[in-house]
């Protein structure tokens, strides 16, 4: 069933409180590194501000304890401001008189953005009368900060109990296409999984084997699956007490006839820095005293012809240890090959914040269907869970 949307409120001229998701990187000087997530805000926003409403933006920005100057939400306002090509004024706290003065001041078509949320403990804490204090400040709310949406919190789960309550556009995108890429996926579907541990997509794995067709396996979670099949893995990152797991899942795999993956060839180093010392191995076991970075020539090619055969692919996690340059030619090739079967029609879903850097370093974002603004609630969606900050928004 769809969510209430912002489209289907009644929001001319009111006050609307929206909560982003602005928990973007800053250098050590306080700097803006990357403002995706603010540019994917931007339509909610100004469909509010089309419409003469007072628009009052709210978010987290890092794990601050307490309050504290480096992690304000001030580079954040500036920014916006730029994009938007009007002030964004800046509320000293995101509770209190002087929050609630400003607010009551704003005038249609002005933009107000409160302070980090997370400066106040009772908003993980999902604290009643924060929520209330914050819904106080409005007469809408709009949740739009999908990468949020996985918590109860007091801006996400509390806020939307006492205000009427839609989601905002962004949410609404990655609402439809996790959703399809679970329902109604176009066959065949292909899930493409990495990153270090299998832990954090054992869930995810066993809630998509019956759906998805092909599964391919990377980054350092490959070698638990590798063990699990008795291959040796040299000196690579293994998860020892999820080996039996990972047979269970092969198992149910082999059932519901899924075809899975992993890599038969390497990039293998004697240890992780830049300065390593590296080689291609054409073998599928990794030698004693080596370990496991990346993805061989082979299996990208292999890797890269089931992705250009596939109609609908999801991607979370490299392949490889990222990070350093060196050990980022498979995760690399990956998102090329995803662009490329993207351009021919595919239906694509980039999530997690390794695969998203990959798509955007390449130049690769605008061919990508959908990049998800939020890792760990687009895990848990994946998983079939049911989130937080989407329950309590009512159905249509």
């Amino acid at each position: 069933m769809a969510k209430l949307s912002i489209s289907d409120l009644e929001i001319e001229g009111k006050k609307v409180l929206i909560r982003c998701d602005f928990n973007v990187p800053l250098d050590d000087r306080g700097r803006i590194t990357d403002d995706t997530r603010i540019e994917a805000a931007l339509p909610t926003i100004r469909y509010g501000l089309g419409r003469d409403c007072r628009v009052i933006l709210m978010s987290h920005l890092g794990r601050p304890k307490g309050k504290d100057t480096k992690l304000s939400l001030k580079p954040v306002a500036e920014r916006l401001g730029q994009l938007l090509g009007q002030e964004v004024l800046m509320a000293p706290d995101c509770i209190g008189p002087d929050v609630e003065k400003m607010a009551r001041e704003l005038k249609g078509g002005q933009v107000l953005l409160l302070e980090n949320l997370r400066f106040h403990p009772e908003e993980e804490a999902n604290d009643e009368r924060f929520a209330q204090k914050l819904a106080s400040l409005a007469d809408v709310f709009i949740q739009d900060a999908f990468g949020t949406v996985h918590r109860a919190h007091a801006s996400t789960a509390g806020v939307a109990k006492y205000l009427p309550s839609g989601a905002g556009f962004l949410l609404q995108k990655e609402i439809k296409y996790l959703k399809q890429a679970l329902e109604e996926p176009e066959k065949p579907f292909l899930a493409i999984l990495g990153g270090a541990k299998i832990s954090t997509k054992i869930d995810v794995i066993r809630n998509l084997l019956p759906k998805v067709d092909s599964l391919i396996l990377g980054g350092a979670m490959a070698y638990t699956f590798l063990r699990a099949e008795d291959i040796e893995t040299g000196s690579s990152m293994v998860e020892e007490d999820k080996i039996g797991v990972a047979k269970e899942i092969l198992k149910e795999a082999s059932r519901l006839k899924v075809t899975v993956l992993f890599p038969l060839d390497h990039i293998v180093a004697n240890r992780v820095s830049e300065d390593a010392e590296t080689k291609e191995i054409s073998e599928v076991a990794i030698p004693e005293g080596w370990r496991g970075v990346d993805i061989g020539s082979f299996s990208i090619k292999r890797f890269s012809s089931v992705i250009s055969s596939s109609k609908t692919i999801v991607w979370n996690g490299p392949m490889g240890i990222f990070e350093i340059e060196k050990f980022s030619k498979g995760t690399n090739a990956i998102a090329k090959a995803i662009a490329e079967a993207t351009k021919k029609g595919s239906i694509s879903i980039v999530g997690g914040g390794d695969s998203v850097a990959a798509v955007t370093k390449a130049g690769l974002e605008k061919y990508i269907s959908h990049i998800s603004t939020g890792g760990g609630a687009a895990l848990e969606f994946l998983e079939g869970k049911e989130l937080p900050g989407i329950a309590v928004l009512k159905d249509k």
